[in-house]
């Protein structure tokens, strides 16, 4: 039930009822109208620029426009306790209390359809995340992402879209070449006591490569060692296959599932990568040319030389793009555009893909391929995940992936959480910096916004209990005359809210809206819960160990609330705290 959606249509079918008076003068399409969450200022419901949109058709001024249109609503619709029009021209609407008692019986008999938008065209996408390169453990610089590509594919899904997740597996190159070297000599180490070249700075010489090269001698005693260049096939398979269990098993603790894992060696092998150059060639997009040293290059160090280029600046780019190196073999940039033809053959309406800050100028290019293979703009959304700042005893916390010292997602989750992790992480907007304060996330207190939400729906908890019932049961209640005070309703009003923030989270692609949503509603609660220490009657428990039919179907649709938001986000709701 969403009432700026409902009140939008019932302003729509009275600008028709007046348009058919003589009345007012409607343009063909009502564009730009809205009835939206009023700002904090105003004393109303719900605020509409009606007015304003069709002030000049009507050669009015907004003021004498709104009036008109403010007085045909209220007689149009007895849940309108007032319709008053402000400067510039802005309609107020004020809704009578029984609207709120309809609207929480509304919302309580469908609790699990409460927030998603059932006009909106449904479509099947297909989100991209995480796709480190399987070269070990994840780290807290990929944990943003993975967050926030989860929790985009939830929103989706709870707005009954179709969604895939995917994860690319670069397993394919130099540092495929090092990282499989990398195993091998850890496994010389383990079986013929050979000291680990740690001087060579090509090499990875994290620890974990200990546990890939025992669980390998382990599971392959056939296989002999004795010559890199004769296993290194059947190698590489293995040592990618270890870090893929271990990629796997962090985010699973994390509480993330992969619908599909895409192997950019098999795009190679298949030649998908020629069969893409062959498409962009006989489409006018590939040619041989020369570019020119990049911005910030040494001149003097930069060889010119002819290369095979797409042309990402008939896109908007800013240069056109290498796909074949020096040695004949393709770029990165090559396998990636063959990925995305392999995407979009398999016909989705949108691809979605989650990217790292260091990857940010990447977008262009990919893009721009995505355009041109699809001959269809904005075919490919790509979200920046920005960096997360570690901070510990008020210092910041660093790492570093090449020296192997560096903090992997189990370690952040064994220090703080799952739940505190999914949270945190998206609790700012993905295209600014976090900061991750190790303290704070584990504080009991309203600074802490995981916990203010969690004991919000604890405290509801702790109501059902007393009263002998279980939370996740449905209630049985007969009569929904319910006469709520003032700071009920200002909580029904904030739950009214909802559909608009999913509504937003969805189109925007912008999920840290429902944690923040979900402590607006919280600390409401618990401001309204803390007005019982002084004054019995805001209890929601009486003397005689009972609770009103209203304060009870007032507690479960915020629990309700609470529950589904936080499911979204895969963050648990304790009963107990």
């Amino acid at each position: 039930m969403n009432i700026f959606d409902i009140y939008l249509d019932k302003i729509k079918k009275i600008l028709d009822t007046l348009s058919k008076k003589d009345e007012i003068v409607l343009p063909e399409k009502l564009d730009g109208i809205n009835a939206e969450i009023p700002p904090a200022k105003f004393d109303c419901d719900i605020s509409t620029n009606v007015a304003m949109v069709l002030s000049k058709a009507n050669q009015k001024s907004p003021i004498d426009l709104g009036n008109i249109i403010s007085k045909s609503l209220v007689e149009s619709d007895n849940m309108i306790e007032k319709a008053e029009v402000v400067k510039p021209g802005f309609i107020n609407i004020n809704l009578k209390p029984e609207f709120w008692s309809n609207f929480s019986k509304e919302i309580l008999d469908n609790s699990k359809s409460f927030g998603k938008n059932s006009k909106e065209e449904k479509n099947n996408y297909l989100v991209e995340f995480v796709s480190a390169n399987p070269t070990g453990p994840l780290h807290v610089g990929h944990c943003r992402g993975a967050i926030l590509g989860d929790v985009i594919s939830n929103v989706l899904l709870f707005n009954n879209h179709k969604v895939t997740k995917e994860y690319y597996v670069n397993d394919y190159g130099n540092q495929i070449i090092n990282f499989t070297k990398s195993v091998y000599f850890r496994i010389r180490e383990i079986l013929f006591n050979e000291k680990f070249p740690i001087e060579n700075e090509d090499l990875y010489p994290g620890d974990y490569l200990i546990d890939f090269a025992k669980n390998i001698t382990t599971e392959q005693k056939d296989l002999n060692f004795e010559n890199y260049e004769k296993i290194s096939t059947q190698l590489t398979h293995l040592s990618v296959e270890q870090a893929l269990k271990l990629i796997k098993k962090n985010l699973s603790s994390l509480g993330i599932e992969h619908d599909n894992f895409v192997s950019e060696k098999k795009l190679v092998e298949n030649n998908e990568v020629q069969d893409v150059i062959k498409f962009l060639t006989e489409n006018n997009f590939v040619y041989s040319g020369k570019i020119k040293a990049p911005e910030g290059e040494d001149n003097k160090n930069w060889i010119e030389r002819e290369q095979l280029l797409f042309k990402s600046t008939d896109f908007g780019d800013d240069k056109d793009r290498a796909l074949q190196k020096s040695d004949g073999s393709w770029t990165y940039f090559a396998s990636d555009v063959a990925y995305h033809k392999n995407k979009l053959d398999r016909k989705y309406d949108c691809l979605i893909n989650i990217l790292g800050a260091d990857h940010a100028g990447y977008i262009k290019r990919i893009t721009s391929s995505v355009d041109a293979l699809s001959k269809t703009n904005n075919k490919l959304i790509c979200k920046v995940s920005q960096l997360v700042k570690l901070i510990k005893d008020n210092k910041p916390f660093k790492m570093s992936k090449r020296k192997g010292d560096y903090i992997t997602v189990d370690d952040l989750i064994s220090e703080v959480g799952k739940d505190a992790t999914r949270f945190i992480m998206l609790n700012r907007s993905s295209d600014v910096e976090l900061d991750f304060d190790f303290d704070n996330v584990i504080e009991k207190s309203k600074d802490n916004p995981l916990y203010y939400v969690q004991y919000a729906y604890a405290r509801i908890s702790s109501v059902f209990r007393h009263i002998g019932k279980d939370i996740n049961s449905d209630l049985n209640v007969q009569n929904y005359d319910f006469k709520y005070s003032k700071e009920e309703i200002k909580i029904l009003k904030k739950i009214s809210e909802w559909p608009k923030c999913i509504d937003a989270s969805c189109k925007k692609l912008e999920p840290h809206r429902i944690p923040s949503f979900l402590y607006e509603l919280s600390s409401e609660f618990h401001s309204y819960w803390n007005l019982g220490k002084d004054n019995p009657e805001k209890r929601f428990i009486n003397e005689n160990k009972e609770i009103s039919d209203d304060k009870l179907v007032f507690l479960k649709n915020i629990s309700n609330l609470i529950k589904s938001g936080m499911s979204i986000v895969g963050v648990s709701t304790p009963e107990k705290m």
